[in-house]
């Protein structure tokens, strides 16, 4: 008997998509039978449309799935860094607009994060709930100070240097707390890293220089829609407190970190961050969850509408 990812898997469409002349691609596992609106999955800057493969057994039965290369990622065109943000942001409106998607669900891990606010923010009608994992409303001042050490590292050729900076940058201090599969993640990251493609590093450079260099968040106007932050609750990298604060920034959000985890909780915590993930677009409880600790309700303050002469 196939398992219910296989299945997925093998339903799923690969679509070329072309953007402002540059070329990506999208992948798009289709439910018959959904029980919400299709979830868009962005991840981090080194995750590519194949990374969410082991979550789909537990989120494929619930709607149909949408991951993506974007221009400048996985295996699509290189995109030279004066392009920002808004670009990705508008790639993402390009590909629904294409695929014949009105309205999605949006999950944004880390960068996937920020691509997916400034969406929001610039197409807030594609939003039905809003998502966001190991994620800010800054950049995180560890990552800034890392940039330019990392870029240089990869340039000069000096891989295992870069990788062993990388799995530090992301990944906890081991005595920070317990992190589920910590040592066989830190591996994992290791060795992704280490096989990287020429392709792959000259992206890496250019995705660095661009989060430096170009605006990231913009105090724009999000949707009201019902929106979720989560992170691992040892995540050293966007902390919890940043995550909080961003959940405190959207009209209407709920906050928790999962516990045993730290940045790369949806890696360490497979089933659970899906399971999670997967409640709250169908609208079932996400309070009192065992893997979770307590969930806060935190919402933006309303602006007052300037008063009538």
């Amino acid at each position: 008997m196939r398992t219910a990812v296989t299945a997925a898997q093998d339903s799923a469409e690969e679509r070329g998509l072309v953007f402002e002349g540059f070329a990506y691609t999208c992948r798009i596992v289709r439910q018959n039978a959904p029980q919400t609106h299709p979830l868009l999955l962005l991840g981090g800057s080194s995750q590519n449309r194949y990374s969410w493969q082991s979550h789909e057994k537990w989120l494929a039965p619930l709607c149909t799935l949408i991951t993506v290369d974007l221009p400048g990622y996985g295996g699509s065109d290189f995109l030279p860094a004066r392009y920002g943000i808004d670009f990705l942001a508008d790639a993402v409106g390009h590909m629904l607009s294409d695929i014949g998607v009105p309205r999605v669900n949006l999950f944004g891990g880390c960068f996937g994060e920020v691509v997916g606010l400034r969406f929001a923010q610039r197409h807030p009608g594609f939003i039905r709930r809003i998502v966001f994992a190991g994620a800010a409303g800054r950049l995180p001042e560890l990552y800034t100070d890392a940039v330019p050490r990392l870029s240089q590292a990869l340039e000069r050729g000096e891989t295992e240097k870069a990788a062993d900076g990388l799995v530090r940058l992301f990944m906890s201090n081991p005595e920070a707390g317990r992190v589920r599969r910590h040592a066989a993640v830190a591996r994992l990251l290791q060795r992704q890293f280490m096989e990287q493609t020429p392709d792959e590093i000259r992206k890496a450079i250019e995705h660095n220089t661009r989060l430096v260099t170009h605006g990231c968040y913009r105090p724009l106007p999000v949707p009201e829609v019902p929106s979720l932050v989560f992170t691992g609750e040892y995540d050293t990298l966007c902390t919890p407190q940043m995550g909080r604060e961003l959940a405190a920034t959207l009209p209407a959000a709920l906050f928790t970190t999962i516990k045993e985890a730290d940045h790369l909780v949806t890696v360490e915590r497979r089933q659970e961050s899906a399971d999670l993930i997967g409640r709250f677009c169908t609208d079932r409880p996400v309070h009192d969850l065992p893997y979770c600790n307590p969930v806060e309700s935190l919402r933006a303050p309303r602006v007052p509408a300037p008063a009538r002469p």
